[in-house]
């Protein structure tokens, strides 16, 4: 994830400056990836910007995940969500996730 974090206090126009350049480029701390644990059927994922509300969009990164896709689904959660899917061996179930709201 990227990190763009300034305190509510931050002065340092320069530093403000370069999160809010950062942020038009598409940085954002709400976008990573992960890797579905393999023979399980729930994978959590930390995520700092999630929150119960929010909304899980996936995107897979590999064609195991792409099979995968159409029989999982998330749970959102503080800081945290829950992907639940199928259980198998497979060890390259990757996706790229955003957490909005």
């Amino acid at each position: 994830m990227a990190s763009l974090n300034l305190s509510s206090t931050e002065k340092d126009l320069r530093r403000i400056a370069d999160v809010v350049r950062q942020l038009v480029e598409g940085k954002s701390n709400a976008i990573g990836t992960f890797t579905i644990t393999p023979s399980a059927t729930t994978t959590v994922v930390p995520a700092p910007t999630c929150s119960p509300g929010s909304i899980i969009m996936l995107s897979p990164q590999t064609a195991n995940a792409a099979a995968a896709l159409g029989t999982t689904w998330t749970v959102a959660g503080t800081g945290s969500f829950t992907v639940n899917h199928a259980n198998n061996a497979q060890v390259d179930r990757t996706f790229g996730f955003e957490a909005r709201g």
